[in-house]
C-alpha cells in the first residue's frame, strides 16, 4: 500500500484547496484573472459543495472582495487627502499597501495550508463569519 493510498480526504477537500490556491493567484500571480476564477468557482459550486469547500469557498471570495476594497479605498483616502504632489502621499500608500497586501497573502498561506489538512479556516479581521450551528 502506498502512502498516497493510506491518505484520509475529507469531503470538499480538493474544492476548498482550489479556492485558497485562487485566492492566492489572485494576490501574486494573476490579479483579476485569479479572482474571476474564484467567483465562478463561488457562483458555481458554493451552492451544492460540502461544508470544507463551502466554508473555504466563502472565506476567500468575500476577503479577496473585503480586502481588495479596503486596499484601494485607504490608498485613494491618502491619496485625496494628501494629494498627488507630496512625496509623504505615496510613501504612506506604498507602505500601507505592501503591509496589508503581504498580510492577507499570509493569510491566504494559512488558509491553503488548512485546506490542504481538512481544515475549516476564518480569516482573521475580515473573514465572514462561519454558521456552524449547521454543520
Amino acid at each position: 500500500m502506498s502512502a498516497h493510498e493510506t491518505e484520509v480526504t475529507v469531503p470538499g477537500q480538493s474544492l476548498a484547496i482550489a479556492a485558497e490556491a485562487m485566492y492566492l493567484i489572485n494576490l501574486m500571480l494573476a490579479p483579476g484573472l485569479g479572482f474571476v476564477a474564484l467567483a465562478w468557482l463561488w457562483w458555481r459550486r458554493s451552492a451544492d459543495a460540502p461544508p470544507l469547500a463551502r466554508s473555504h469557498l466563502r472565506q476567500t471570495f468575500f476577503v479577496s472582495v473585503w480586502g481588495g476594497a479596503l486596499l484601494v479605498a485607504v490608498c485613494v483616502a491618502f491619496i485625496a487627502l494628501m494629494g498627488l504632489d507630496s512625496a509623504w502621499t505615496w510613501t504612506i500608500v506604498v507602505i500601507y499597501f505592501t503591509c496589508v497586501h503581504s498580510t492577507l497573502i499570509l493569510f491566504g498561506i494559512l488558509g491553503l495550508a488548512k485546506a490542504m489538512a481538512g481544515k475549516s479556516y476564518r480569516y482573521p479581521l475580515i473573514g465572514p463569519r462561519e454558521d456552524l450551528a449547521g454543520e
